[in-house]
């Protein structure tokens, strides 16, 4: 009884968290959109970026808090942010876009297809969304009847969980660009492109990881930080800086992040992983240019780049979360779901 009234008031409160974004975006759309940009609007925003900082508290299961985090105190806030400045996706054609379209646009991590992005080959595999749903569902259903963290190697097991991580995100921005996409008829841009056929660390974070995080990042930081810092130290170093900028900036919003998904106190070692990076990927570039050399063949660069990421991210990345039982409680969800719709399925 006490397990249902949980489960019960969890889908209360994701509710009344959607709501408030609702409100919020009715604000934004009808009133802020008709102020000058620039400072007037940004402080006219303050209120919804709190509020949409503040949602995560409400919710207590990591699914909801790290989504609802993900999705509105990260991309949403950083879109509100160049919405101040009439940049950005919400600003695109503002006069002539609906009300869905503009909640839509903020509150989903998608990005519409631009002709560019076609052009070009790269290695790929034949693995759709349906195929990575399969292979996702097999993990928790092998988790779901066995108990891994007892029954599994630990190195074999953050292996799982890198794997867990990836499908789970590329599954649920996937389904969100199917949804989006067939409501607008919009031709949307993969959230993700294989980035387990990545061939360097640029290749990785630049052209294949969450896409829609790399835009947003190279609109609010990369950008407006190359263009203040080109002015007096040089084109060169200046992107050097911006990159690093980016970096730092997406550590601590995973450090946010995994706050709201542990309620535990940051040990910032999520943040030295994207330092760490950030360090790797300008040494990188640095020795590609001073070599003269291209994009290594996949069968040598492959394992060398996915290999590093993996092991910085046993190291970093993963360990707060299982010292905060994340895995364990992320099973009881699946759990908790799975009652819930035997509950719904027994009432008819």
């Amino acid at each position: 009884m006490v397990v249902v009234e949980a489960e019960e008031g969890e889908i209360k409160a994701l509710i009344k968290v959607w709501l408030k974004v609702l409100i919020s975006l009715i604000y934004t759309y009808f009133i802020v959109s008709k102020l000058p940009k620039g400072k007037i609007r940004l402080f006219s925003l303050l209120p919804v970026i709190s509020i949409f900082s503040l949602l995560p508290y409400s919710l207590s299961t990591p699914t909801t808090a790290g989504l609802t985090g993900f999705f509105f105190t990260w991309l949403a806030n950083f879109k509100l942010i160049l919405f101040s400045f009439n940049l950005g996706p919400l600003t695109h054609d503002l006069p002539n876009r609906s009300f869905l379209n503009f909640v839509l646009i903020a509150s989903f991590p998608i990005k519409i297809k631009e002709k560019a992005e076609n052009v070009g080959q790269k290695l790929r595999v034949p693995l759709n969304l349906w195929s990575k749903i399969l292979i996702y569902s097999l993990i928790v259903v092998t988790g779901y009847f066995s108990n891994y963290n007892k029954n599994i190697h630990p190195n074999l097991l953050l292996g799982i969980y890198c794997c867990a991580v990836y499908l789970n995100l590329e599954i649920i921005m996937g389904l969100c660009n199917k949804l989006v996409g067939s409501i607008l008829g919009w031709e949307l841009s993969p959230p993700f492109d294989e980035p387990y056929l990545s061939t360097s660390l640029q290749d990785f974070w630049g052209r294949r990881w969450n896409l829609m995080v790399s835009d947003v990042l190279r609109h609010t930081v990369y950008l407006p930080v190359k263009s203040f810092c080109e002015v007096y130290i040089g084109k060169r170093w200046a992107q050097l800086v911006a990159t690093m900028t980016a970096f730092v900036v997406s550590g601590l919003m995973h450090e946010l992040l995994f706050f709201y998904i542990t309620r535990a106190s940051p040990t910032w070692e999520v943040t030295c992983f994207f330092l760490l990076h950030g360090v790797c990927l300008g040494l990188e570039i640095g020795l590609k240019r001073v070599l003269g050399l291209g994009e290594l063949h996949w069968a040598f660069a492959g394992p060398l780049t996915i290999g590093f990421v993996m092991a910085t991210g046993f190291w970093l990345f993963f360990p707060q979360l299982v010292r905060n039982r994340v895995d364990v409680r992320s099973l009881e969800e699946v759990k908790a779901v799975s009652r819930f719709l035997k509950g719904i399925l027994a009432l008819d």
